[in-house]
């Protein structure tokens, strides 16, 4: 009861919607893929093996191993699935409105291309810049709002790590209102002005001249 208390929290604090807004409006592009098998039909499969880069937008998908699920009714993509091998776990990664990197691995990943949500299963981790991180059995990522739903497993408890604040950085020493700094090397520049040269006669002798 504890941990379920936790995790709500957790989830509440993980909730504004900054996720990336019109990837889904972006075409779905095989980058590369060293095997592919299947045609583009709708209801049908498409199995891609080695080295595997799918794209939408700012989103990646990479792995070894991707299935390409289209709609019953056209071409259009329903679902995606990549499945880890011994050499690669899946990855996912987005950048959101705000310019910040959100990545995410497991053993399992599943692309709902219709609602816009990564579901990540088996030893899940999801990292989000200025945010923090999350881990877990499962783990569901909403590409419209940002928010994650966290599940515990064989693995253990879901567990979660949130960023601070970060303040902004401000010079120990400021230069005064006004002032040009020095460039390197430069004399320093005097404001004083030299003393004007005196211009009065030399004062005459007094010595007495031998006659």
């Amino acid at each position: 009861m504890l941990r379920l208390s936790l995790l709500t929290a957790g989830l509440l604090l993980m909730q504004p919607a900054l996720a990336r807004q019109d990837d889904r409006n972006q075409p779905i592009n095989v980058v590369h893929a060293d095997h592919m098998d299947g045609y583009n039909a709708p209801n049908s499969v498409t199995t891609l093996t080695g080295n595997v880069l799918i794209t939408q937008g700012t989103m990646k998908l990479t792995g070894q191993l991707a299935k390409i699920y289209t709609a019953k009714e056209d071409t259009s993509v329903d679902h995606i699935t990549v499945t880890a091998t011994p050499k690669k776990q899946p990855h996912i990664e987005q950048i959101d409105d705000n310019g910040n990197l959100m990545t995410g691995d497991a053993d399992q990943l599943y692309y709902d291309n219709v609602n816009g949500v990564a579901i990540l299963t088996g030893h899940a981790h999801i990292w989000q810049a200025t945010k923090g991180e999350s881990f877990g059995a499962k783990l569901t990522y909403n590409q419209n709002t940002g928010y994650i739903v966290g599940e515990s497993g064989n693995e253990g408890p879901v567990h979660m790590t949130f960023l601070p604040k970060q303040k902004p950085v401000t010079p120990k020493h400021p230069a005064p209102a006004g002032s040009t700094p020095a460039k390197p090397g430069a004399p320093a520049s005097s404001t004083a002005k030299p003393a004007p040269a005196s211009t009065a006669p030399a004062p005459a002798s007094s010595a007495p001249t031998k006659g």
